[in-house]
């Protein structure tokens, strides 16, 4: 059984103006830095055997800053991208609420199946090992949803830098 520990990235500039990120790179605010920092003082007695981040900045930025005190090289994927929102990416939150869904928008079975991916990726991997993934609140949720066998919507949302241990 592989311990992985599932780690969203720090807050980030977007997050903070309440703009949708999407598959945009990101850049961490002082916060989210700070975040980061706390999640590397808190797991730096945990022995990992890999730290793996999505290839976005935000995360990698995340990754970088917990794996500094193993000594480890964060190994990126695509996998744990966040979710693609099409023509909602670059725009601000709540005025996204009324308008209808445009067509480029990565469906949830697309999310789901990329989460499954993932896990497989990570249980092939690094079968009977420990492994740190910092990724986004949506991938990260399908990723949940999918270990689970629970529609998303019964997922609870991830913090910015919140830890969850899923034993796959």
């Amino acid at each position: 059984m592989t311990d992985l520990y599932l780690v969203r990235h720090g807050e980030t500039v977007d997050n903070a103006n309440k703009i949708m990120q999407g598959q945009t790179q990101g850049e961490l605010n002082t916060k989210g830095i700070e975040q980061a920092r706390t999640v590397a003082k808190n797991l730096k007695s945990e022995h990992f055997d890999a730290i793996v981040s999505s290839d976005l900045k935000r995360s990698f930025d995340t990754a970088s800053i917990i794996a500094e005190p193993h000594g480890l090289t964060v190994i990126t994927t695509p996998l744990l991208r966040e979710r693609d929102w099409g023509g909602f990416t670059g725009r601000y939150i709540p005025d996204l609420k009324d308008e209808p869904w445009p067509d480029d928008i990565e469906s949830l079975d697309a999310l789901k199946s990329r989460a499954l991916e993932f896990l497989n990726f990570i249980r092939t991997t690094f079968p009977n090992q420990k492994v740190l993934a910092v990724g986004h609140g949506i991938i990260n949720k399908a990723i949940q949803a999918v270990y689970y066998g629970k529609p998303m919507n019964e997922i609870l949302k991830m913090d910015n830098a919140e830890v969850r241990l899923l034993h796959i």
